[in-house]
């Protein structure tokens, strides 16, 4: 049986928002890009009043990619991990993931972002398995394909991957990582949960503080 470390990626190995980085490296990159700022921007504020669902705001908010080729955008998140997303990574998350590496655990990424760019961390090589929302494209229009990879969806696109690959999983000796108790599904699935950075406390999961 093997012993995972699952990590959440956003404020868990990074010091930011890796969607919203992506979004500020392209408008850098492209100003004419600039034209999207309004519904990208309210599309996040109508999700934080609860008017959008997550899947339906980041729908609208990826619409900066629109017109973008597959084959270009594959070069931007090369790049965009060059100059940005590598830049962000939280030292002792990577330590922590080297550790557990040579302690015999798997090593595996799972996000609500978009695997479009967190492919780009299977850079750090230790890293077995990155699982994250799906984008479809059509016609040059990008959108998410399926359901937004947060909460029990974790878990279950977890399951998938384990069932398709025959893999047997020792939960009770494995790892999850996150900042946010909507990562619950899976902190409560493994023997070791942890919580970083996390300001209000809890009184049954540990917090890491992570710089």
């Amino acid at each position: 049986m093997e012993k995972l470390a699952i990590f959440d990626v956003d404020y868990t190995l990074t010091k930011s928002e890796t969607l919203y980085e992506l979004f500020k490296f392209m408008m850098s990159k492209d100003k004419k890009l600039l034209k999207h700022l309004p519904v990208s921007l309210g599309s996040a504020l109508l999700y934080i009043i609860k008017v959008f669902d997550e899947k339906k705001a980041k729908d609208n908010f990826i619409k900066f990619l629109r017109n973008i080729e597959e084959k270009d955008l594959e070069l931007l998140m090369e790049e965009f991990y060059e100059k940005k997303l590598s830049k962000i990574l939280y030292k002792d998350a990577i330590d922590k993931i080297k550790k557990l590496k040579d302690e015999g655990c798997k090593i595996y990424l799972i996000s609500a972002s978009p695997e479009v760019y967190l492919n780009q961390l299977y850079k750090i090589k230790e890293v077995d398995r990155i699982i994250g929302t799906r984008l479809k494209c059509e016609e040059k229009k990008y959108s998410i394909e399926g359901y937004n990879c947060k909460g029990e969806e974790k878990v279950k696109r977890l399951n998938e991957v384990l069932k398709e690959n025959n893999i047997e999983v020792d939960f009770k000796n494995s790892y999850m990582f996150s900042d946010s108790l909507s990562d619950l599904p899976l902190l409560e699935l493994v023997g070791h949960p942890y919580l970083i950075n996390y300001k209000k406390g809890h009184d049954k999961i540990e917090v890491l503080s992570w710089k």
